[in-house]
């Protein structure tokens, strides 16, 4: 039962409950990017090629088409692709960037702690015991 009490007691940690929420929650937002960028960037950018942008390739050794109509064989380089998932991480990672940035600037400064009045040294307390001495 103790590693179990112990396995819980790291499991209720707050760190490890906000990682895995945020975990969580970046899931999401890369399916809202994902869906944004296949869904809106993509097509736009699609208008430029005249075709659509994740179908862009480039083709080394051409496919035959078989009796039920598909392409089989192909060998291309599907740089459409590539380029909607470099253009996913680069808006996920900006918006990251700018959350972690916001909560660096909401956190509280660290005030330097007061310091401590200094007391008189060592050498000034035996030389005020030392007058004394001699009153």
């Amino acid at each position: 039962m103790g590693f179990l009490k112990e396995f819980k007691d790291f499991a209720m940690k707050g760190n490890l409950v906000d990682i895995a929420v945020g975990f969580v929650m970046g899931a999401a937002f890369n399916k809202v990017v994902s869906s944004f960028t296949g869904g809106i960037v993509s097509p736009l950018i699609g208008l430029l090629f005249k075709s659509d942008f994740n179908d862009l390739k480039y083709v080394i050794t051409p496919g035959t088409v078989n009796d039920a109509g598909e392409t089989v064989g192909e060998i291309a380089v599907l740089y459409g692709a590539f380029l909607t998932n470099v253009i996913d991480f680069l808006i996920v990672a900006f918006v990251m960037f700018m959350i972690v940035k916001g909560v660096n600037k909401m956190k509280k400064k660290e005030e330097p702690a007061p310091e401590a009045p200094k007391g008189p040294t060592q050498e000034e307390l035996l030389a005020e015991i030392r007058d004394l001495l001699k009153k």
